[in-house]
């Protein structure tokens, strides 16, 4: 009954996308805005449209955010995969693989069909709806209206480029979600709730931040996805673990579950190390000294948060470990993310090494105690490593960066702009957490999210995908 529920839902889901959008977009007349302004003066932010006046292609601009794309869909596939995989057991990592191609398959499609236009789009915003403060219209439904020769302001990309570029961050949000249940969730309820995920938190939170959107409007700093990414993903993360329950055996073994894989683990982190600089470094659209020091601040801050997290183990439990380090640098690569575009290399270090302190705390410390099975870490590592990276922008954010009528930090005379990211930062946590919470329900309720004992017990490479990853020795 649940798999027939299964395929119409799927159905009615995919004509409600295609349908409505596709008369939009027949029906709108193209719209080419001006390009937004805003008080933080990041680059990011500041071409959310095309110009009116004819923009020559900058051919520099052009060829490093092509590269830059490149980078951020290899952090998904392989790099976020190789990395959650090599975590899990043996008899999950093929689902962990299916998951992330899924959702790079998927999200890119919804992202074409409406979500670049409900997050960069103009029309609701240009007619005065209140609708504009939370998504930008459908004016550039499968992107309608963007020619070969239409570029963004000021830096010279095609906006079809600009347009893939902020496909692959779509597509990686949801999928860092996938450490939370990993080893548990049923595959058809998985494809379900992605679905609905990234087009009801994912899409409103990112024009939200950098379509035009209230966030943005209050001057919020969010380079490349502190806010919209990373706790948006990592909090989500928190409320999918509690409401689907602890995996089979968890705590009652006497230790947490053995990765199958961690040369794996050694591989992914290298791949999402390398991709988050066209992540960061991308983000300001142009080859140029703000994207080399975004370059610069993701290296230190990254390595900084490794080394402390490696010491801490050392330290604790008398052993450095792969695993440890390689946690580590993720965790500084989140908490730099928000900052890149406005911290100096002190705000790198500093940033970098608080991370670490607070994501080991919560990895060791409270989730055992707690007891909540974020299986991966995608809540101890991203969401919390979110959080304390978009706050601390507003502490370490400095004119040497975004020049003399740039933001400034807490650090530097500005607490104001400390207080508009714990809004930001509050604003996405509850957003989050609350249409999670609604949307678990609803996808629990009909199509179902957990797998059977039995299945679990087999695994979720044969029970969901009817293949294993390693072939038995004979």
């Amino acid at each position: 009954m649940k798999h027939r529920l299964f395929k119409y839902v799927t159905i009615i889901l995919f004509i409600a996308m295609v349908l409505p959008t596709a008369v939009w977009a027949q029906d709108s007349l193209t719209t080419v805005a001006d390009s937004l302004k805003t008080t933080t003066a990041i680059p990011v932010e500041a071409v959310a449209a095309a110009t009116e006046e004819p923009t020559v292609l900058n051919s520099g601009n052009t060829a490093w955010i092509i590269v830059a794309t490149v980078l951020v869909m290899m952090m998904t596939i392989p790099g976020l995969a190789l990395f959650y995989g090599g975590l899990v057991r043996q008899k999950n990592i093929l689902s962990i693989l299916m998951q992330c191609l899924m959702a790079t398959g998927i999200i890119s499609i919804i992202w074409v069909a409406f979500g670049y236009s409900w997050v960069f789009g103009t029309s609701f915003m240009d007619s005065g709806s209140p609708l504009g403060e939370v998504i930008g219209g459908f004016d550039k439904a499968f992107l309608h209206g963007i020619k070969l020769d239409t570029y963004m302001s000021g830096v010279g990309i095609p906006e079809i480029l600009f347009a893939l570029f902020q496909c692959m961050f779509a597509v990686i949000t949801p999928a860092l979600i996938i450490g939370a249940f990993a080893e548990r969730i049923k595959f058809s309820g998985y494809v379900v709730f992605i679905i609905l995920w990234s087009i009801i938190v994912y899409n409103p939170m990112a024009h939200w931040v950098w379509g035009g959107g209230w966030l943005m409007k209050m001057g919020a700093i969010d380079f490349a996805g502190g806010t919209v990414v990373h706790i948006n993903a990592g909090i989500s993360a928190l409320v999918m673990a509690i409401m689907l329950g602890r995996r089979k055996g968890y705590r009652t073994i006497g230790h947490p579950f053995t990765p199958h894989n961690i040369p794996f683990v050694f591989i992914g982190t290298s791949l999402l190390w390398l991709g988050w600089f066209g992540f960061n470094a991308g983000s300001g659209l142009a080859a140029d000294g703000l994207a080399a020091n975004a370059f610069l601040v993701t290296h230190l801050a990254t390595s900084a948060a490794a080394v402390i997290w490696m010491a801490l183990e050392w330290i604790l439990y008398k052993k450095p470990t792969i695993v440890g380090f390689c946690t580590g640098a993720v965790a500084g690569l989140v908490a730099i993310t928000p900052a890149a575009g406005t911290a100096d290399v002190l705000g790198a270090f500093a940033i970098g090494g608080i991370s670490a302190l607070v994501c080991f705390f919560m990895v060791a410390y409270v989730k055992p105690k707690l007891k909540y099975d974020d299986s991966l870490d995608a809540f101890g590592v991203h969401g919390i490593g979110g959080i304390v990276g978009s706050i601390l922008t507003g502490v370490f954010a400095t004119r040497a960066i975004t020049g003399p009528e740039g933001v400034q930090g807490a650090l530097y005379g500005d607490w104001n702009q400390l207080w508009i990211q714990v809004v930001a930062t509050g604003a996405s946590v509850v957003y989050s957490a609350v249409l999670t919470f609604i949307l678990f329900f609803i996808v629990n309720k009909t199509i179902g999210l957990r797998v059977s004992k039995d299945d679990e017990s087999t695994g979720l490479d044969i029970s969901q995908h009817g293949e294993i990853a390693y072939s038995e020795e004979e």
